[in-house]
């Protein structure tokens, strides 16, 4: 399971993402162009030190991501509000990339034509949608569950920190 975020406009919700992705041991991908320079103080305020745990994969364009993405012969989970699946319908596999897009804008039609499979979280209506950081983590959280994926029960503590 990987998670990836379509050019992010956000700092501080890359580092939110990262940070969970860092606890839950989900690689993730950032595709650019950015809406923010990556060592901005806000995402590694956002993140902690938590980034130095993250197993993060930089792509210049989404042409090198969808590259990478089909060479490991994997789907693409787009979280979209103009998809007509709930994630919980959907029965997600352990190699899936769930594609999260710009907070100011998604993603591009061309990205929707690509991706395999398009959801949308449930919600009231009359609502847009949820924050990203948000979204990412309920249907991350759905995924891992479906594909046993949590990292092992126990505690564990990361290098500096305390139980």
């Amino acid at each position: 399971m990987r998670l990836a975020l379509y050019q992010p406009d956000i700092p501080q919700n890359a580092g939110t993402i990262l940070r969970m992705a860092a606890c839950l041991g989900v690689p993730v991908d950032i595709i650019g162009p950015t809406g923010f320079d990556m060592t901005d103080r806000a995402l590694k305020r956002a993140g902690l030190d938590y980034l130095a745990h993250a197993d993060l994969s930089r792509h210049l364009s989404f042409a090198d991501f969808d590259h990478a993405r089909r060479l490991r012969q994997v789907r693409i989970v787009l979280l979209t509000t103009q998809a007509s699946t709930p994630h919980t319908d959907l029965a997600f596999r352990p190699g899936d990339i769930l594609l999260l897009g710009r907070e100011s804008a998604g993603v591009p039609e061309d990205v929707h034509a690509a991706a395999d499979i398009r959801i949308k979280i449930p919600m009231r209506p009359g609502l847009r949608s949820l924050n990203i950081a948000t979204a990412a983590a309920m249907v991350l959280g759905e995924a891992l569950r479906q594909t046993d994926s949590y990292p092992a029960a126990g505690v564990t503590t990361l290098p500096g920190t305390k139980a």
